[in-house]
């Protein structure tokens, strides 16, 4: 499904690593995530994980978007 908006390797892992840290730092703020247990650290790797998904399929719009815009 995300594959139309790919980005290539490199663009990916940028936007896959910002968009995890970005989910992580959201977990960390609403309380979840953070520790050191096993159901903190599975919550910050779901979390990293969907954050950048999100990002990725964000970024790949907009670029499919101004890329038939011009």
């Amino acid at each position: 499904m995300l594959k139309k908006f790919s980005l290539g390797t490199v663009g990916n892992s940028i936007v896959g690593i910002l968009g995890g840290g970005l989910g992580g730092q959201l977990l960390g703020m609403l309380g979840l995530g953070g520790g050191l247990d096993l159901g903190s650290i599975v919550s910050s790797i779901a979390g990293g994980g969907v954050g950048g998904g999100v990002l990725m399929a964000i970024i790949g719009v907009i670029r499919n978007l101004m890329g038939k815009s011009s």
